[in-house]
């Protein structure tokens, strides 16, 4: 619902403090009154964020989590994680958005999510078509296992490790993005680099400048195979991935260190 750990860390524990305090013999349906709770906070929270945002130097992505590798085989649990999939519901309005995750993720009846939401039922309905068509129209057409993202990362892991850019123009779709956020903190690019031969230039650009020690592994992230860049041993950055048609077709690099907090121990997930 949020792209942040610890936001959703405050919802949640603002969500407990409120329901420490409730009369249970007054609720009838305590799983829908924890909804509404959750849903409300997490609507004033999304608009505190998109202030945050309007102050953010260059691109911002949702913060990367480590997962479990069950997390990869749960293929629901993790297309709704992906960061492809997280970037696409930052299109969405806070409203759109609390729809389609109680809904499409949650599975949510309509009546429950209009009482969470303050809407009718059928305004509701609307909503959740209204943004459901719209994420639909950014999703991948075909769904594509964590194994063959694994062997596009692969592929350009060893064309990074070479410093080989035709070898990373092979995997690499011709409408390839990158989307870099430093947070200001970190070098990254201000705007999208769009282009193979573009995205190519600026990743080799930017480990030519380096001195360090580059390390480069595979690992876990939202759900996905993803790769985590060490400079002398430290986490410099993580870079998660959307894969179409076996071409890398998206390129997600987070080097903001206030959003790679959570890399060095999994977080453990589930839908229900």
């Amino acid at each position: 619902m949020l792209g942040s750990a610890a936001d959703a860390e405050d919802v949640l524990q603002e969500t407990w403090l409120r329901w420490s305090k409730v009369d249970l013999g007054q609720v009838s349906d305590q799983r829908a009154y924890l909804v509404r709770i959750t849903t409300r906070q997490s609507l004033n929270r999304l608009r505190t964020i998109s202030r945050r945002k309007e102050s953010y130097v260059g691109p911002w992505l949702p913060e990367p989590l480590l997962t479990a590798p069950d997390a990869a085989a749960d293929l629901e649990l993790a297309e709704s994680l992906s960061m492809a999939t997280m970037l696409i519901l930052e299109t969405l309005s806070p409203t759109e958005r609390a729809v389609f995750v109680l809904r499409e993720v949650f599975e949510i009846g309509y009546d429950d999510i209009a009482v969470a939401v303050g809407k009718t039922p059928t305004a509701v309905r609307q909503i959740a078509h209204r943004a459901r068509r719209h994420v639909d129209a950014r999703r991948p057409r075909m769904t594509v296992s964590a194994a063959e993202t694994r062997a596009a990362l692969e592929s350009f892991r060893s064309a990074l490790n070479s410093g080989d850019p035709q070898a990373m123009l092979d995997v690499l779709a011709p409408e390839v993005v990158l989307v870099s956020d430093g947070g200001g903190v970190k070098r990254a690019a201000l705007r999208p680099v769009t282009g193979a031969e573009n995205v190519v230039r600026y990743i080799l650009g930017g480990i030519g400048r380096t001195q360090a020690s580059i390390v480069i592994d595979l690992t876990l992230l939202n759900g996905s195979p993803a790769l985590v860049f060490r400079l002398d041993g430290e986490i410099d950055g993580v870079m998660a991935f959307r894969v179409d048609n076996d071409r890398i077709t998206g390129l997600y690099f987070v080097r903001n260190p206030h959003k790679l907090t959570r890399i060095e121990s999994e977080t453990p997930l589930t839908l229900r």
